[in-house]
């Protein structure tokens, strides 16, 4: 073989041009417990833990895809967020355009899907090949349908009578495909173009009645605030956002700023019960804000007290987000994002995004579908902003989580038995102390380790003896 075509062969297999089908794998849908408060799959609790790969189908190739989706795999992630459509004029790596002429009613299909010849392959044998890919490495999609930007466009891309026919393609491709999640919207207000949300709602409900499917609304709002009482919506997520407490001056939306857990709270208490996430809290590495990139930005340590504040709150789970990889910021890229500085190929191990699967293993080393957000378990007050306390407890445990490490006190009495056992868990290193047994009093004083500050985060375990 001459050197030529070696070469020639290693620029393929490079740029992720080796068309080779990926075998479709099946994995357990996720279903909602009979409590209707989290995930279960194959009889066994599920915590959602999320990744924002937004930009997933349309800048990286088939070979950056392996490495991204490998990554997060190892790290414990076990759901990807992408958008499906994110421009209408949208094409991928490889140049293939989505729709034909930019018409969302026409998905621009090839004949000879799944062919070793690339000449073949389309938009939609990629995302194919990425949804069968991340099946194999035991990931579920949550797919955006089409981005709230391209509904809401002063052109009108998207009426409803258009997005009814994308829907039911969408539906009717995927229905097979065991890991896929329907995430309908797409960084907007369900008030604005509601008719089409509920169209593309109800149709995917239609075409795939054993389908989870939920809404991702825009920065500061929740699905639960339009969408809670559709029968096509099964889950609730909100965004709460990039804003400091300072930033969060909306005259329209709830001022929470950044206490993600009140969004938990509203739904938690909304009738019928629905889980709920944060499916797009801050990002690691993003400025305050998003917009001014010249503030400072958003790191490991409040990526952290978003996860433990909302899932201690009673959110079935957490999504991370970081600034490069959410947008996939590539050397090619003419421009970037918000200031993004560096590329997703480098940022996927930030520590933020390496510390979010000692959540999700702290969360199910105890009891789970037992376990409720519990604040009388603290002691007095629970404090404000940075120092706010958050606890949640099953039939024999209970765990609290303070961000800056002071000293608080809890109540022992919702916990069965004469003795409790004590521990400390680090959330930036998944690592508990030897734990402390002593009998029970009514009122308990804990002194965190380390000095209070903020990013000193902690949580408390105690374990019925």
């Amino acid at each position: 073989m001459s050197k030529r075509i070696i070469c020639i062969l290693l620029l393929l297999a490079t740029v992720g041009l080796a068309f080779v089908p990926v075998k479709q794998a099946v994995l357990p849908g996720i279903k909602i417990f009979e409590n209707s408060r989290y995930f279960t799959a194959d009889g066994k609790p599920f915590f959602w833990l999320g990744d924002t790969g937004w930009l997933l189908f349309s800048k990286l190739n088939r070979a950056e895809a392996e490495k991204y989706l490998e990554a997060r795999r190892k790290q414990g992630y076990n759901v990807i967020q992408v958008m499906v459509i994110h421009d209408i004029k949208e094409t991928n790596f490889y140049g293939d355009s989505a729709l034909v002429s930019s018409n969302i009613a026409k998905p621009k299909v090839t004949e000879g899907n799944n062919s070793a010849n690339a000449t073949q392959y389309d938009y939609w044998d990629h995302v194919d090949y990425i949804v069968d890919l991340a099946a194999k490495k035991g990931l579920y999609m949550a797919l955006v349908p089409v981005w709230g930007s391209v509904v809401k466009s002063k052109n009108h891309d998207v009426p409803a009578d258009k997005a009814k026919i994308y829907a039911d393609f969408l539906a009717k491709r995927y229905k097979n495909r065991s890991n896929v999640i329907w995430m309908n919207g797409g960084d907007i207000a369900g008030s604005d173009s509601t008719k089409v949300w509920n169209t593309i709602g109800a149709t995917l409900r239609a075409e795939n009645p054993d389908k989870l499917i939920t809404y991702h609304p825009r920065g500061r709002t929740q699905s639960s605030t339009w969408f809670h009482n559709e029968a096509w919506l099964d889950f609730n997520t909100f965004q709460s956002g990039h804003r400091t407490y300072a930033q969060d001056t909306s005259k329209k939306d709830l001022k929470y700023g950044e206490d993600n857990w009140k969004y938990v709270n509203v739904d938690y208490n909304k009738t019928p019960v629905k889980p709920t996430l944060d499916a797009e809290p801050i990002y690691e590495k993003i400025p305050y804000g998003l917009h001014d990139v010249k503030l400072p930005r958003w790191k490991a340590a409040d990526v952290r007290r978003y996860g433990y504040w909302s899932v201690f709150a009673g959110a079935c789970g957490y999504t991370y987000g970081n600034n490069d990889v959410m947008q996939m910021h590539k050397p090619t890229d003419k421009k970037s994002a918000y200031g993004s500085k560096e590329y997703w190929y480098q940022s996927i191990n930030d520590p933020g995004a390496l510390q979010m699967i000692y959540l999700k293993k702290l969360m199910l080393s105890r009891s789970y579908y037992d376990r409720v957000p519990d604040q009388s378990v603290i002691a007095g007050k629970q404090g404000t902003k940075y120092n706010y306390l958050l606890a949640t407890r099953g039939s024999n445990y209970a765990f609290v989580y303070t961000y800056t490490g002071k000293n608080f006190a809890v109540n022992t009495g919702s916990l069965p038995g004469t003795k409790i056992k004590s521990s400390w868990f680090n959330p930036r290193t998944g690592v508990t102390t030897p734990g402390v047994t002593q009998t029970k009093a009514k009122t308990i004083s804990f002194n965190p380790p380390g000095e209070p500050k903020n990013g000193n985060d902690w949580v408390l375990i105690l374990d019925a003896v």
